[in-house]
């Protein structure tokens, strides 16, 4: 793990101008966050890319960057720089789509954050240096058991849906990314073919099993849940869908009468309605 590259530099020095403007301007937030109907029906598809730049508060945006950090710079090292953009743009569109995919449905899903992409850098790290040690003070894993554990706990993430977090987006695009790596250098399925199965094996069946039956990720029955149980995210989900359709009134009356005419109570209500975690 080595210091930032150039190109992680400018991602990183561009990451925070664009999410401190949207943690200021919740107009400007809105406007590049990914949101399913705006994808989809209003055909606004740079929201696959630009949502990637935006979090919805300091503690996600340093969490991510703190990930960027740790990951970064000997992937930039090893690939070179326009691989290196390649696997980070590649994993950010790619988590998107997937993310697309399987909330195609749900017109008022939407989701901000970097994550896919990083998941890709990680899993193109691991796939180039599958012992890598990953992991906090005096505990480590091997990188190929981090990935793999890192799958099923996103797999788990994606069927139960007991969080906030957007594990499609990183399982999508930690895929990605070490698709991109190992297009890019093909000797690495006969050096690392091991490492890279552990994660892309079990990756690939859950896949097939989610898009075989897409209800049963929905209601979370891979695990726990079973059809016709409304759990606590079930609820949450209800919820998210009314606040969301308040903040488009909200959104509205802007584009009409312009931000001032929101009364002071309003202001404070589009400043929490444009909170969301991915």
């Amino acid at each position: 793990m080595n210091e930032l590259g150039i190109i992680g530099l400018v991602l990183v020095a561009v990451t925070f101008l664009v999410s401190y403007k949207g943690f200021k301007d919740p107009v400007y937030f809105d406007r590049h966050l990914f949101r399913v109907k705006d994808i989809l029906y209003r055909r606004q598809y740079q929201r696959l890319l630009s949502s990637g730049f935006l979090h919805v508060g300091w503690v996600h945006l340093l969490l991510n960057v703190a990930t960027f950090y740790c990951f970064s710079g000997s992937l930039e090292a090893s690939v070179g720089y326009g691989n290196f953009l390649l696997i980070y743009f590649a994993s950010l569109l790619g988590g998107n789509l997937f993310s697309l995919l399987l909330h195609r449905h749900d017109a008022q899903y939407s989701a901000v954050g970097a994550s896919g992409a990083i998941s890709g850098l990680v899993f193109a790290s691991i796939a180039l240096y599958p012992d890598m040690g990953v992991g906090l003070f005096d505990f480590y894993l091997p990188g190929w058991l981090y990935g793999l554990l890192y799958v099923v706990y996103s797999a788990y993430g994606i069927s139960a849906r007991r969080d906030n977090i957007g594990h499609d987006a990183h399982l999508g695009g930690g895929l990605v990314g070490l698709l991109v790596v190992v297009a890019l250098e093909p000797a690495l399925l006969l050096t690392n073919y091991l490492a890279i199965g552990a994660i892309v094996g079990p990756t690939l069946v859950f896949l097939y099993l989610l898009l075989k039956n897409p209800a049963a990720g929905a209601l979370g029955s891979f695990f726990s849940a079973a059809p016709g149980y409304q759990s606590l995210d079930d609820r949450y989900h209800s919820q998210q869908q009314q606040q969301q359709a308040h903040l488009d009134a909200l959104l509205d009356k802007i584009n009409r009468k312009g931000f001032d005419s929101l009364s002071a109570r309003e202001k404070q209500e589009l400043k929490e309605l444009s909170r969301w975690w991915k």
